[in-house]
């Protein structure tokens, strides 16, 4: 299977956590990551699942990496029929805006189309956990589910 990461991030942890998830998707897929200031429309394509990968920053903004992406489909307003997704968030769930950072760029996905598949997953920094322990164990449940749909299909 063909998987692109997305990833989001202010200050690092998003990226850290892509990194994790390529090593751990890498062994039996192809695998490509991607920070957001550097994804194109060209990159949303049917022929991969995309795990997105996004921080919460401030008061419930979007990270900086995720800016430039966000403003991209927004501007462009593609049609992403076919394109399948799952959503992993990092915030802190002191905040009333808990995870809200993906699930502005998650609105947008769907928005244009693009089909969530599987669990949300997020990471609360207030638990004392490790963001890419959680993603780590989200994306073995994601991945495992993924295989069932495939082989039922």
């Amino acid at each position: 299977m063909k998987f692109v990461i997305l990833y989001g991030t202010e200050s690092g942890n998003a990226e850290t956590v892509a990194d994790d998830l390529v090593d751990e998707l890498s062994a039996d897929n192809e695998v490509e990551s991607i920070d957001m200031t550097d994804a194109e429309l060209d990159t949303l394509t049917p022929d991969a699942f995309f795990l997105v990968v996004c921080s919460t920053h401030g008061d419930g903004g979007l990270p900086a990496s995720a800016v430039p992406f966000a403003e991209l489909l927004d501007a462009e307003r593609p049609d992403l029929t076919g394109i399948r997704y799952a959503m992993f968030g990092l915030g802190d769930s002191s905040y009333e805006t808990y995870s809200r950072g993906s699930e502005r760029i998650d609105e947008r996905l769907a928005a244009l189309g693009a089909i969530r598949v599987g669990e949300y997953g997020r990471h609360d920094a207030s638990d004392g956990s490790l963001p890419n322990d959680t993603a780590l164990e989200w994306a073995r449940d994601l991945v495992s589910t993924l295989d069932d749909v495939a082989a039922v299909a």
